[in-house]
């Protein structure tokens, strides 16, 4: 019988990439993932890993011993569910990630509606942009996480998570007050100096292709994940930008905004959950929180 613990500790190893990091990850120590690994090998009768350089690396019957143990990592998820929804308390912890702008948004009066309804229910909250966080998602480190998808870049089909959109978050082309009171076009700005995300993110990819279609190359002068510091770079005439709505958090724009012609004018906000935690009650009630307060506070 293969010990269901270190299938595990080798399944680690395929996300994370790294004894170390496995051992970090689940407060052994390395020499102690290390024996797990090979206890496993004599459990099995195959070699597991091979030597490449300073690390290791998975062979074919790892390989094959990872996708079992990810169809058993879900079997007990969904039997952890239906024990949670046999249950008349909500309780347990829901580790959630997300990026700023909903965690400024929509976390605060998910929250708030959470710890009155649901006293005895613990949620931890950190903030990571998607590409962080998804992989955090595949590893057990989060058991929900709130990404954005961008027009023409959607998020990674991963075939053991399951997506749910909370939100369309209308985007615009913000500009300072002053240049508020007449029609403008994106190609208007194409001498402007532009703030946007940092290179090979979907934000900034398609906020480029969106300039290009218009028919120019942004000057991007500002880099940052921090779309409070565009609000604020536009605000003092420094820059213009593509803003969604979310980031007003339910307040009113302190700059102009224009809307953006064409169809693609839109990010989605999605919920991501693995396939054997998404319908825990627990996270139900976190995402069907988000959802309320996206709904009132917009």
């Amino acid at each position: 019988m293969l010990d269901v613990h270190r299938l595990r500790i080798l399944r680690e190893l395929k996300h994370r990439g790294t004894l170390a990091a496995v051992a970090a990850a689940m407060a052994y120590a390395p020499s102690s993932i290390s024996m797990q690994l090979s206890q496993l090998e004599d459990e099995t009768g195959v070699t597991l890993l091979e030597r490449v350089g300073r690390s290791v690396r998975l062979t074919a019957q790892a390989e094959l011993l990872v996708s079992h143990t990810e169809v058993l990592l879900e079997l007990m998820e969904r039997a952890e569910a239906d024990l949670a929804a046999s249950s008349h308390a909500m309780t347990g912890t829901v580790r959630l990630a997300t990026f700023q702008t909903v965690a400024l948004a929509l976390i605060p009066p998910a929250l708030k509606q959470l710890r009155a309804e649901y006293p005895q229910l613990r949620v931890e909250v950190s903030q990571l942009e998607p590409e962080q966080a998804l992989p955090g998602l595949v590893a057990h480190d989060f058991d929900l996480v709130i990404a954005h998808e961008y027009p023409g870049h959607p998020l990674p089909r991963l075939p053991q998570i399951e997506h749910q959109t909370l939100v369309r978050d209308r985007l615009h082309i913000a500009v300072p007050t002053e240049q508020g009171d007449r029609t403008l076009k994106l190609a208007d700005l194409a001498d402007h100096a532009w703030v946007m995300e940092p290179t090979g993110t979907p934000a900034r990819r398609w906020c480029e292709a969106v300039c290009r279609e218009a028919g120019f190359e942004p000057n991007v002068r500002y880099c940052s994940y921090d779309l409070l510091l565009h609000v604020k770079l536009v605000e003092a005439g420094e820059a213009v930008a593509l803003l969604p709505d979310l980031v007003w958090a339910g307040a009113g724009p302190t700059v102009a905004q224009h809307r953006l012609a064409g169809p693609h004018n839109n990010r989605h906000i999605v919920a991501a959950t693995r396939r054997g935690a998404n319908g825990h009650p627990a996270v139900l009630a976190v995402r069907q929180a988000l959802l309320e307060a996206s709904a009132t506070g917009r």
